[in-house]
Order: C-alpha cells, then sequence, then structure tokens
C-alpha cells in the first residue's frame, strides 16, 4: 500500500530552501557551541582587487561604498564543485510509514532533506552543487554550478522525488552502471557526495565497488553515506511475532518469524557492512554510516571535516 505523506508537516517545510536553512542554521548555532567552533561556514561573494588583473569584474558599486576595490566571484571561481548522487531505487522506500515528514523520514526522503541542506552550506561557501539521481537507470543528471538559478533548479528536482511517492512502483537498482554512467559525466574534478542503502544484487558488489572505483580513478574525492533504518535494517528489531516480508524492488513476499532468522540475518549484515567499509577504505572513498533516525547534524559534519581537508 503507497505509504502517505503528513500534508501539514510537509506544507510547512515544502519549500525545500526554507527546510534546509533551518537545519543549517540550527546546526551552525550548536557548532559554535562545540569544539568544532573554527569551521568556516560562510564566504563573501567578492574577492579583494589585486593589481594587475582584468578590472571588468570590478564591483563598482561596492567601490562607492567601501572605497576599496573588490571583484565579483564567478562560477569558474569556485571554491569546490561537489555532486550530489542520490540512490532512488524502491529499496530507498523503507520503511513504509503511515506517515512521512521532515521528522519522520524514510530513506529517501532522509537522502532528499540530507542533500537539501548540504546544497544550502555549499550555496553559503560558494561552492558549486549539480545533483544525479538513479535507479535502475541515471534518472537525472544536472552539472555542477553556483548561480542562484542554478540552485533553484535543484531544489525543484529534489521536490520533484517528494511529491513522487505515491507514483512509485517496483524499481530495480543498477548502482554499477550509473556509478560509471555518473563518472563519465563528472568533467571537472569534484566531490562525489553519494546516498544510497548500497543493497544492489549482492552477486554484483564487485561492479558496484568498480563503480566507486571509476569515481577515484576519475581523481574525484568520494563521500559514500550508507542509508540505513539502522533499528529495522541492521539490528533486525522486529519483536517476538511474525510478519509477512515483501521485497520492494520485485514484490516478492516471504513469511518468516524474525527470531528464527535474526542472528542469521544480523551476522550477514554484518559482513556485508565490513566489506563495503574495507572496499572504501581500499580506494580511499569516506564511509560514514547514516541512521535516517538520527537526524542531519552528522551529515553536515562529516562534509564539513571532509572539506576542510580538501581546502
Amino acid at each position: 500500500m503507497p505509504q502517505q505523506i503528513d500534508r501539514k508537516q510537509i506544507q510547512q517545510f515544502y519549500n525545500l530552501e526554507l527546510l534546509a536553512k533551518q537545519v543549517v542554521e540550527g546546526f551552525i548555532t550548536g557548532l559554535h557551541k562545540s569544539p568544532f567552533h573554527g569551521f568556516s561556514v560562510e564566504f563573501s561573494e567578492h574577492r579583494l582587487y589585486n593589481t594587475g588583473e582584468s578590472i571588468k569584474n570590478i564591483d563598482w558599486k561596492l567601490f562607492g561604498r567601501t572605497d576599496k576595490l573588490f571583484t565579483k566571484r564567478y562560477e569558474e571561481e569556485t571554491n569546490l564543485r561537489c555532486q550530489f548522487v542520490i540512490d532512488n531505487s524502491s529499496s530507498m522506500y523503507f520503511p513504509v510509514k503511515e506517515t512521512i515528514s521532515p521528522t519522520n523520514p524514510n530513506k529517501i526522503l532522509f537522502s532528499i532533506y540530507s542533500t537539501a541542506a548540504l546544497m544550502y552550506l555549499l550555496r553559503k561557501q560558494r561552492d558549486a552543487s549539480g545533483l544525479s539521481v538513479f535507479s535502475d537507470k541515471v534518472e537525472t543528471h544536472t552539472p555542477a554550478k553556483v548561480s542562484i538559478g542554478h540552485h533553484r533548479l535543484l531544489y525543484y528536482e529534489l521536490e520533484k522525488l517528494i511529491t513522487a511517492f505515491s507514483e512509485n512502483n517496483a524499481k530495480t537498482t543498477s548502482t554499477a552502471s550509473a556509478l560509471h554512467e555518473i563518472a563519465e559525466k563528472i568533467h571537472k574534478r569534484s566531490l562525489v557526495v553519494i546516498f544510497s542503502d548500497m543493497l544492489d544484487n549482492l552477486n554484483s558488489s564487485s561492479d558496484v565497488f568498480s563503480g566507486l572505483q571509476h569515481l577515484k580513478h576519475n581523481k574525484h574525492e568520494v563521500i559514500m553515506f550508507h542509508v540505513t533504518d539502522k533499528a529495522k535494517e541492521i539490528d533486525f528489531d522486529y519483536g517476538n511475532k511474525p510478519y509477512r516480508f515483501f521485497d520492494m524492488e520485485n514484490n516478492k513476499e516471504l513469511k518468516i518469524h524474525p527470531n528464527e532468522i535474526r542472528s542469521k540475518y544480523v551476522k550477514a549484515m554484518d559482513d556485508f557492512r565490513k566489506e563495503l567499509k574495507y572496499r572504501c577504505g581500499q580506494y580511499r572513498i569516506d564511509y560514514i554510516e547514516a541512521d535516517i533516525n538520527q537526524g542531519f547534524n552528522n551529515i553536515l559534519l562529516s562534509y564539513l571535516i571532509k572539506r576542510e581537508k580538501l581546502l
């Protein structure tokens, strides 16, 4: 049965930029009170004019107010290019809930909100953002740019993902081919931020890792946010009663008692996560566990730590 969105809460936060601003400003307020207060979280849209440079980009209006020469920053002068990659396969629509909201998300909504918040933070830092969305194919690919109009386009694309909930049909995952295609589409060295549960065909895990390696081979930096509902997907916390489980990508049904398979399931998932961490370590990819029940601060902090290392 299609999951429903809590319309009252969604309307309050429906403008993703507004939600992103609230998330980021709350995070920054907490950051300034923490040991991480040294992080830079905002950049000027101007820089001081250097003698000998072309005068065509001087902001003369600002000169009239300040009596100092500043040049405007343009896209090619951005500090960092960041390409966000969101897994939009059907497994990302877990867990199925009666109501979905910013405070009660499933995996895909958590990924959308996290991306929106990071995009807002990037724009404050005069960094460029792009967006790629994939399932069994690359559904959306927008190169990284820094303009206001471009950011509005990205928020529009993210909002389209939110409104598509009721239309979500079973969509399989083709992570490997999607990552290869996205790697070929990113023409300038970038930070690639991936939100995925990585629940592709386990028999093709080597192909998935080759897709990640392709990104690194093209000189990109990569952060992998492994998105899960830890209680349900990792700890298998379903209590002591029988359940019917449905595969969200092929609609197969399985009737089981969780206690009968919990230990084997937990071990299998633990082995899978260890392998994912190990391979990411091999390729020098930042692996971050992202539990949808833990909010967005870990996402924002992980990004800032990575950015500080890069710049």
